[in-house]
């Protein structure tokens, strides 16, 4: 195993392989086959798949829940079932599983008791995660009256409050409205910038395309591509040209000019923004809300 002080990966498999057996232990489902993965330390990395695909699978061999079959791998530079490792790891399921009865902060305040954190350190996390999270008015509400949505930023709050080095996010923003799911995708953005690493699973792939710097995309637990996702997208056998507006005469005479140089007719059209844009600048427009992702006061610094 590489040392955890020279390791430049937050995760690495080589040959990462889960066989799940019959009742008789007669190999039944290959779950992972032969799995080479590296995360960068202070990177979003999405790792996307059809169901089935062995995303899951994956994450929990990460997690210390599951052991591999065979293969080698590390988590911040340690096996995943070390301890000290553990403590180091915040992880988001897709379901979050909460206690109806007790409010947001109660909640937050028992995980912050299981991390051992003093009680005045613990309530000022607290209060920072429920600002965060925009769980601030709701604070003092029992969680079995929460939305989907709001339940699952109690979730991702739980999931930060170790600070931790390593997030692994499954499905982060199921369940919210678009205002939601931006502010999601900025702390998960701001965590980047703060060096954490973030492992993203998603089937929303707008979200993963809009903070994730490499992705994976596994299909009968092979990794049938990676790379950066800027690279992975992009059409080398198309030019895209974006000029301000131009008055007519002169547009004609660029398309003259493009037409000859090409020889064919060039496609033309007013870029547009994406619909999640929109949707944002309409609902801004209508409330007056200054930022709907994590303000720049709300953000950790």
């Amino acid at each position: 195993m590489t040392s955890e002080a020279s390791s430049p990966m937050a995760v690495r498999t080589a040959g990462l392989s889960k066989v799940f057996r019959d009742f008789w232990r007669r190999p039944k489902v290959r779950a992972v086959d032969g799995l080479d993965l590296e995360i960068q330390r202070g990177e979003v990395f999405g790792l996307l798949g059809p169901n089935g695909s062995g995303k899951s699978t994956t994450i929990k061999i990460l997690l210390g829940l599951l052991h591999p079959t065979s293969g080698r791998v590390e988590v911040l530079g340690r096996p995943p079932r070390d301890v000290a490792v553990k403590a180091r790891i915040g992880y988001l399921p897709e379901e979050s599983y909460l206690y109806p009865y007790l409010t947001a902060r109660e909640t937050l305040d028992f995980f912050g008791r299981l991390f051992n954190l003093a009680g005045r350190a613990r309530r000022r996390r607290v209060d920072e995660l429920l600002a965060l999270t925009g769980l601030s008015p709701a604070a003092d509400r029992p969680v079995g009256e929460f939305s989907k949505g709001m339940a699952r930023r109690a979730g991702l709050a739980q999931a930060l409050l170790n600070d931790p080095e390593l997030v692994i996010l499954d499905e982060p923003t199921a369940g919210l409205d678009p205002l939601g799911c931006r502010q999601v995708k900025d702390l998960i953005l701001s965590m980047a910038q703060r060096g954490k690493t973030v492992l993203l699973s998603s089937h929303l792939l707008a979200d993963v395309e809009d903070v994730c710097q490499r992705i994976a995309i596994l299909h009968g637990g092979r990794v049938l591509a990676h790379g950066r996702v800027s690279d992975l997208l992009q059409r080398r056998d198309r030019l895209q040209i974006t000029l301000p507006a131009l008055p007519p005469e002169q547009t004609r005479e660029l398309l003259r000019l493009i037409r000859e140089a090409a020889g064919r007719e060039p496609e033309v059209r007013h870029p547009s923004l994406n619909l999640e844009r929109f949707f944002l600048d309409v609902v801004r427009r209508a409330d007056g809300v200054a930022d709907a992702g994590a303000s720049e006061a709300e953000r950790p610094s």
